[in-house]
C-alpha cells in the first residue's frame, strides 16, 4: 500500500476540473486518456434544491495492485519505498493488460506512444517535498495529499472548523 494518500473534501469541491487538466498538462497527454477523473454525481434533489457532487478519482495505489500483477513485462511497477505504483514507459510494450487488469480504470491509453499512462502521484513532485500538480492547482483546496496518519487530523479538523461556523 502507499505510503501516501489523496483525500478529497466533497463539500468544497465545485467541479472546475482544474485537477484533471493539471495532471493531463503535467503529463502532456493527447485528447483520450485521463490518469485522473471528476466523476459527476447528480444533479439530485436535496429539499427543494437541486444538488451536484463530484468525486475526484486518480489511481488508488493499491496495497496489491491488479495492474502489476497483470504486467508481463515488469513495466507497471509498486515502488518499494513508498508503495507509488508508476509506469517505466521504456519498458512498456503497450499490451494493455494493466488496463484490462484495473478495476477502476487507472491506467489508460497514451494513443501518440503506444503506452499505459496513470496517475503517480507526480512522484517527482513528491520525491522534491511538493504536493501532486491536481493538489496545487485546486482553487478550492478540497484535495489533501499526506500520509495515511496525516488524513484523519485533517479530517477532524476540518469537521471542527465546520462545527464551529454551525454555532
Amino acid at each position: 500500500m502507499s505510503q501516501y494518500y489523496l483525500f478529497q473534501d466533497q463539500k468544497k469541491c465545485i467541479g472546475c476540473m482544474a485537477c484533471v487538466v493539471a495532471c493531463k498538462t503535467r503529463q502532456n497527454l493527447p485528447r483520450g486518456p485521463f490518469p485522473s477523473l471528476l466523476v459527476t454525481i447528480g444533479p439530485r434533489w436535496i429539499g427543494h434544491l437541486p444538488r451536484t457532487a463530484y468525486t475526484f478519482m486518480p489511481c488508488f495505489h493499491c496495497e496489491n495492485p491488479w495492474c502489476v500483477a497483470a504486467c508481463p513485462t515488469g513495466a507497471m511497477f509498486q515502488r518499494a519505498g513508498d508503495g507509488i505504483v508508476t509506469v517505466d514507459p521504456d519498458l512498456c510494450v503497450g499490451c494493455k493488460t494493466c488496463i484490462s487488469a484495473c478495476p477502476w480504470g487507472a491506467p489508460q491509453w497514451n494513443p501518440n506512444t503506444g503506452k499505459a499512462v496513470k496517475c503517480d502521484y507526480c512522484h517527482d513532485r513528491v520525491e522534491a517535498g511538493l504536493a501532486p500538480a491536481c493538489v496545487t492547482v485546486c482553487p478550492t483546496q478540497c484535495l489533501y495529499f499526506g500520509t495515511p496518519e496525516e488524513i484523519p487530523e485533517i479530517r477532524r479538523e476540518r469537521y471542527a472548523r465546520a462545527r464551529a461556523h454551525d454555532l
